[in-house]
Parts: structure tokens; C-alpha cells; sequence
């Protein structure tokens, strides 16, 4: 009996005295970032040097070649050009939305507007015709062809303000978005537009990718992006005239595939080098504003945790990744790509991580249950709880990882505070002054102390 108590005795002064060497080392990472970190600058020189960088684009191409430079600046043993195919759609020149009614004596009323990515242009005299007002696909069911050939379609489709979490409400209403075109040309229409995907009341469009479901439809239509101010105004005109019309005009066009690149910066380890523990965001963002906070954040709070290491004087036991996919917008050829190199390299993932919900303040990690992942990070809570992070929550990781989690890596998402995420996203206002310096670097120290975590203890 007394070998038990003496085992239980330095099992427990073991854990206490682990805790607290960890909570100190936890600390000392937090100073680092929140004194010496350089994720601000070279987010700063991402954006306003380099600005949106859509994939395909000449943009895009020098984020890599800066994303090579800034992984070797942070300290990395060794930077991978991982190659990938990806799409190479350009905007062309401005859209146009305008909207007229005799009735109502309106003669073509702009409307705020953007073209959807992946979308169609319209000839050079543009579309103009009656529109359709629908809440849901299958209320466009219902009108048939008889009711919407001929017309475009207006997916009136609002967040639902139930939910605290927007991205809940993001995901409930991007299917219009995604498939709004197919679904509507399946019945004749000539266009389709979408209410911006945002709860925020203003003149700002939001794009995003939208995809051609040759199951739907064979057609390809014109797909756009209305603010929500312009939805607004469209809606309160169609109660007054149902015969209105909206003139619209896209110049888009899709280039051959081009190729392009992840870009991976490593430390090697020191025990077990041919084991990953990688954490990334994606490099490419849409054309129409910066990309700072979608994902020009996640990219530098990925790249920032190899100089962390190098500078604590941390030597992990594993190779630690960090990882700037290409092409997650519009295509995920990135995440593709880096699942089936490690596949076919047969390289050993022991977890991976996406930040991809812009540079705001740390809330919670959410963490994939697969090999025990989440039993193991739900014991460091106390940890974080100093540092904002409130919750460490099953869930998992990004659209990068899609490669990864379909062999059986386990993952994690990390969540920012995000009630204003959807408020920029995909717009022109996503740019490098709506950064907070300190939110994005506690970010980035969440990120740094998570994976010195795991390096210590997987």
C-alpha cells in the first residue's frame, strides 16, 4: 500500500510541477509575439505591396515568391515549392447592375453589384430582363419554368440573426451562392443574382466562388452579387412594379488552369523528423480587396510560429510546417495537392491546423476527436484561459485540410471572435487597415503555444 502511495505521490508532483514549467514557457511565448512578432509588417507588406492576390493572377505569383522569402526570414531549415494546377479567372472591367421600371419612373438605378467568381460574362450588350424574387430553391421549384424562363432570378436570401455564431448563418445561406446559377438556368432564367452574404446594411458587395453543377443544368448563366442596400432597394421597387427590369454586364473570363504553389516553410525536428505538426492559412484572396483578414492574417500568424521557434531557442521533436496554400477560394487545389504529396510520400501527420477566420482577438480552438486529439488538448484549457482562449470545443479543421482529413489526420480550427468577420468578407473593405495589431498577434501567440504544446507532448 505504501508503494501505491508513494507512486501516486510523484505521479502528482510530477503533473504539478509540469503545469507550472509549462504555464511559465506559455508565457515566455506570449511575450515574444506581443513584442517581437513581425506578422503586422508582413501582413502589411502582403496587402498594400502586393494587394488581392486571386489565384492564376500576377498577384498571387509574387505572394509566392514573398511567402519563399518571409518563411527563410522566420527561421526556416527548409521552404518546399509544392507545385499545384489552379484556375485562372479574371473580373475584366467593372460590372453593372441597373435596374428601371416606367411605373416607378426609374431609369437605370445602379445597384451596387459584383461578379460571382467562377462566373460566366455576360455578351457585350449585357442581359436585361424581368426579375424573380425567390426565398429558397424550392419556392424556385414551385414557379417552374412557365414562371422564371426568360428572367433573372434574385435570390433574396438573409442571414438568420438567430444564431450567435455568423458563420452558422454564412453556411446556411452560401448554397445560393454556390449553386443559385445552376438551379435557376435548370427553369430558362438568363441571370441569377444573390443578396450579399452579410447581416451588415451596406452599399458593399461580397463576392465568392460559385460553381457550374452540370447535374442541375448544362446552361451557364451570369451570376452576381447584389449589397445589401441594392437588395433592399430591389425588393421595396418589386413590391410596387413586378415588371421592372435589371440590366446587367459582366466582362469575366476563364483562362486556361495555370500553375502555381503551396509554399512550405519547416523546422526540422530533432527526434522524430519524418512526423508533422503543420499549421497554415492560404495565401491566395479575392481581386477586389487586400485579402488582410481573409486569409493574409492566417498566412502570417502560420509563418510567424517558425520564428518563434527559432528565436525561443525551441527545438521541437517533430518538423513543424507551416503552410501558405494556394487556391482555396476558388478551387482548393492547394489543399488537394498538399494531401495527396503526403500520401503519396507516405509522410506521417500527427495534426494539422487551418487559420482561416480572420486576425481578430482568440476565442476557441475547435478540435477533431480522431487518435485522441481533443482528450489531449482539452487538459492544457487552463493554459489558455489567461490568453482569451475561452473554449477548446470538438470540431475541426479548414477547406485546406480536406487532403489531410480524408486519410485520417486529425485536426483543428482555430476560431477568432468572428461577429465581423462576415461584415468585410470577400469585399473591397478586407483590407490591412482594419487589422489590429494586438488581436492578430494573440492570435498568432495561441497558434505558437498550441503547437509547442503538441510538439512536446505528442
Amino acid at each position: 500500500m505504501k508503494k501505491i502511495y508513494s507512486v501516486l505521490f510523484l505521479f502528482v508532483i510530477t503533473s504539478v510541477f509540469s503545469q507550472k514549467e509549462d504555464s511559465v514557457m506559455v508565457r515566455k511565448i506570449y511575450d515574444y509575439y506581443l513584442t517581437q512578432s513581425k506578422a503586422y509588417s508582413n501582413l502589411e507588406y502582403l496587402t498594400t505591396k502586393i494587394g488581392g492576390r486571386l489565384s492564376g493572377s500576377p498577384q498571387a505569383e509574387q505572394a509566392v515568391g514573398w511567402a519563399v522569402k518571409a518563411m527563410y526570414d522566420a527561421g526556416a531549415d527548409t521552404v518546399i515549392w509544392q507545385p499545384c494546377m489552379v484556375p485562372y479567372w479574371v473580373r475584366g472591367k467593372r460590372e453593372k447592375c441597373l435596374m428601371s421600371s416606367a411605373k416607378l419612373k426609374i431609369k437605370d438605378k445602379a445597384l451596387n453589384c459584383c461578379a460571382l467568381g467562377s462566373s460566366v460574362g455576360t455578351n457585350a450588350g449585357g442581359v436585361k430582363a424581368k426579375v424573380v424574387m425567390v426565398n429558397s430553391f424550392e419556392e424556385l421549384e414551385k414557379l417552374g419554368e412557365k414562371e422564371i424562363k426568360g428572367k433573372i432570378v434574385f435570390y433574396n436570401v438573409f442571414f438568420n440573426q438567430a444564431h450567435v455564431r455568423p458563420g452558422t448563418a454564412y453556411g446556411e445561406s452560401v448554397k445560393y451562392r454556390g449553386r443559385g446559377a445552376s438551379h435557376a438556368a435548370k427553369y430558362g432564367a438568363v441571370a441569377s443574382m444573390v443578396r450579399s452574404m452579410t447581416s451588415v446594411a451596406d452599399d458593399e458587395p461580397h463576392t465568392g466562388n460559385m460553381i457550374y453543377d452540370s447535374t442541375i443544368s448544362k446552361t451557364k448563366i451570369t451570376s452576381i452579387a447584389i449589397s445589401y442596400k441594392a437588395a433592399d432597394a430591389l425588393v421595396e421597387a418589386l413590391k410596387e412594379d413586378k415588371d421592372l427590369t435589371v440590366y446587367i454586364e459582366t466582362h469575366c473570363v476563364t483562362n486556361p488552369d495555370v500553375l502555381s504553389y503551396n509554399i512550405i516553410g519547416q523546422i526540422n525536428g530533432t527526434e522524430r523528423k519524418n512526423e508533422y505538426l503543420i499549421a497554415g492559412g492560404h495565401l491566395d484572396s479575392w481581386d477586389n480587396g487586400q485579402g488582410a483578414h481573409d486569409d493574409g492574417a492566417g498566412v502570417v500568424q502560420t509563418i510567424e510560429m517558425l520564428s518563434m521557434f527559432k528565436k525561443l531557442g525551441i527545438k521541437p521533436k517533430h518538423s513543424i510546417r507551416a503552410v501558405a496554400f494556394m487556391n482555396e477560394e476558388n478551387g482548393l487545389a492547394g489543399g488537394t495537392a498538399y494531401g495527396k504529396a503526403a500520401q503519396d510520400k507516405k509522410e506521417k501527420h500527427l495534426a494539422a491546423l487551418e487559420t482561416d477566420a480572420g486576425g481578430y482577438s482568440p476565442r476557441a480552438f475547435g478540435v477533431d476527436t480522431t487518435f485522441g486529439l481533443y482528450n489531449k488538448v482539452i487538459k492544457w484549457k487552463d493554459l489558455f484561459s489567461p490568453y482569451l482562449i475561452a473554449n477548446i470545443e470538438k470540431g475541426g479543421g479548414g477547406a485546406d485540410l480536406i487532403g489531410l482529413e480524408k486519410t485520417g489526420v486529425p485536426c483543428i480550427g482555430f476560431e477568432p471572435d468572428t461577429q465581423r468577420y462576415f461584415d468585410i468578407h470577400h469585399t473591397a473593405q478586407d483590407t490591412f487597415d482594419k487589422i489590429n495589431k494586438r488581436e492578430l498577434n494573440l492570435g498568432a501567440g495561441a497558434i505558437g503555444a498550441l503547437f509547442y504544446l503538441l510538439d512536446k507532448y505528442y
